[in-house]
């Protein structure tokens, strides 16, 4: 079978839905026909038909009820048979729409370069192709189509500051920073693209490179605000006072420069210098006294640094101030009377929140308070009586409920409810995630691998689903080929997550190769503290002889997490291995 022909199974269901277009679709569709010149239909360089053959016709119609009934990537691989047939970039448009929706890359590298190729001039295709190359781990081939990007002098300077997002995913962040340094030759007296090769030196680790970029796009833009927010950072990491004093040398200099500003003020803030931060913040207030807006930045800003008093006066002022979204303010003042133990003045702040975005993560938060004050039952309670929600919500409420009762250890409560919830919400993965991982707490192994592949089948970059899967293998010590490949594809989707790298350690351990475990598992170490790292690192370095720094990280772990079993099973168990 050819790589993008109609699977032979979909087509009668498909056929029997080509009635149900609806006459305005019909329409839409035979006008497009009709709009269709004649060049549009050449079915190779040496042959071409002046009208749309019945096989067209009829692939295309399929095409397009395979969209509406979300079977996009079907409709991919239909439009992108006809693209190359008719060799028409509408629809290699079309084909690489579809192929994105439903996330198959297999299918959208190839509509994207095909879109780029027919419509040479179309920054739109251009774009397209170099986001579907970079996802696909093909840097090389996306440089000639950010090449083209970047011709475009309208958006150049947008361009290379988004170039480092769109790169973020390679891992291989030298060549990331080789490919931006080759894009930002020609065009060395922009200081976006200088700020670009900063940003790329930054990821790769080439401090002194990231320095002089920074200091060129200064020079190139005085006063200009993001690389002084980034030779801001790098002071505030090696010496905080020194980072401060550029700040104030920098606001001295551009008293404009409001982002420099706000962060002149946490950083005071984080220094517990609360009088100078409300100094400058004081001053951005009033500079916009007529926009609530940064009432609010400041306010979270203090909220965030847990400075209480400071934190309710700015976001108060907002909301008498007719901030547009006063939801916002609800939530975080209820959050801010939370944190200070205030449970009722919080749930009055939540019970504020109206209908909008804010709305469930009010009675989500609410619920926590109910839950500590009064016992789970009744935020279970409260919970069910939310009405109104989405699917999509009641699968978030339906998971913060199986988490209480998890918490609780009343696991066989959570799995049951669980249970009944992907039933009648399915194919959610987040949900179906939660599900696995009670089934594995209740010893249901089956059901947990069920649902994780499942949901691996599904959305194919849940890394977590991976890691999931893989660390249960390594845990029972089965499958450790299998868990091992689990977890590198955790480890590629989602590389800097410490519990993956945890769980690559864990696996290594079983595997035999102490060496890497311990290296895995002291890179998870560094990032997260976590108890069950701590735990596994202890017993790989009591494996290898290291006994003195086991046991100081399990006496440090125990510490600070006295009931946490895993600890308290590895300390037993050296205990006994002596």
């Amino acid at each position: 079978m050819p790589p993008f022909s109609i699977p032979k199974s979909s087509i009668p269901k498909l056929s029997r839905s080509l009635a149900s277009l609806t006459p305005s679709r019909r329409g839409a569709l035979a006008l497009w026909l009709a709009l269709m010149t004649p060049c549009a239909w050449s079915a190779s360089s040496s042959a071409s038909i002046t009208e749309p053959t019945a096989e067209f016709v009829y692939k295309y119609l399929l095409g397009e009820v395979a969209a509406q009934r979300g079977e996009f990537g079907l409709a991919s691989q239909l439009f992108l048979d006809l693209a190359k047939q008719t060799r028409n970039p509408s629809l290699a448009e079309r084909a690489t729409q579809a192929a994105s929706i439903a996330r198959i890359p297999q299918l959208a590298v190839p509509s994207a370069a095909l879109w780029a190729e027919l419509a040479p001039d179309s920054m739109q295709a251009a774009e397209a192709a170099s986001q579907m190359y970079i996802a696909n781990g093909e840097l090389k081939k996306a440089i000639p189509q950010i090449q083209k990007v970047l011709s475009n002098e309208a958006v150049r300077a947008n361009a290379f500051m988004e170039l480092n997002a769109l790169m973020m995913r390679i891992t291989d962040k030298t060549s990331v920073l080789t490919a931006i340094q080759q894009l930002a030759g020609t065009y060395s007296k922009l200081p976006e693209a200088h700020f670009a090769i900063a940003q790329a030196a930054y990821f790769a680790h080439d401090e002194s490179l990231m320095e002089a970029e920074l200091m060129l796009a200064a020079k190139l833009r005085p006063g200009w605000e993001p690389p002084a927010q980034i030779r801001g950072q790098m002071l505030m990491e090696k010496d905080p006072q020194q980072g401060i004093a550029f700040y104030k040398d920098f606001v001295k200099a551009h008293p404009d420069a409001d982002q420099i500003r706000l962060a002149l003020g946490r950083a005071l803030l984080g220094q517990k210098k609360n009088a100078e931060a409300k100094v400058e913040f004081s001053k951005l207030v009033e500079k916009h006294k007529n926009n609530p807006e940064m009432n609010v930045i400041v306010g979270l800003l203090a909220l965030d640094a847990k400075e209480y008093a400071f934190a309710d006066r700015y976001l108060q002022h907002a909301l008498e101030t007719g901030f547009k979204e006063p939801n916002k303010l609800y939530f975080n003042l209820g959050r801010s009377a939370a944190e200070q133990k205030d449970d009722a003045r919080a749930l009055q702040w939540y019970d504020k929140i109206g209908e909008g975005e804010q709305f469930l993560a009010g009675r989500l938060a609410a619920s926590a308070i109910i839950a500590r004050r009064d016992g789970i039952d009744g935020a279970i309670s409260m919970l069910d009586n939310v009405d109104g929600l989405t699917s999509d919500q009641q699968a978030l409420v339906i998971q913060n409920e199986a988490m209480m009762l998890n918490q609780a250890k009343r696991t066989d409560e959570a799995y049951t409810l669980l249970e009944k919830a992907v039933k009648s919400i399915p194919d959610n993965p987040d949900l179906m995630y939660d599900f696995a991982l009670t089934a594995e707490r209740t010893g249901k192994f089956e059901m947990m691998e069920d649902q994780l592949n499942k949901i691996i089948k599904m959305k194919p970059d849940f890394a977590a689903a991976y890691n999931a899967l893989g660390y249960s293998y390594a845990d029972r010590n089965i499958k450790l080929v299998e868990a091992k490949n689990l977890i590198e594809t955790a480890t590629r989707l989602s590389p800097e997550d410490h519990y993956i790298m945890d769980s690559l350690g864990w696996v290594y351990y079983r595997l035999g190769d102490l060496t890497h475990a311990s290296e895995q598992l002291r890179r998870a170490y560094a990032v997260q503290q976590d108890p069950e790292i701590a735990a596994h690192l202890a017993e790989v370095l009591w494996k290898q002889g290291q006994r003195d720094e086991a046991q100081s990280i399990l006496d440090k772990a125990l510490s600070a997490n006295p009931e946490n079993e895993v600890l308290a099973s590895t300390a037993q168990k050296l205990k006994s291995a002596l």
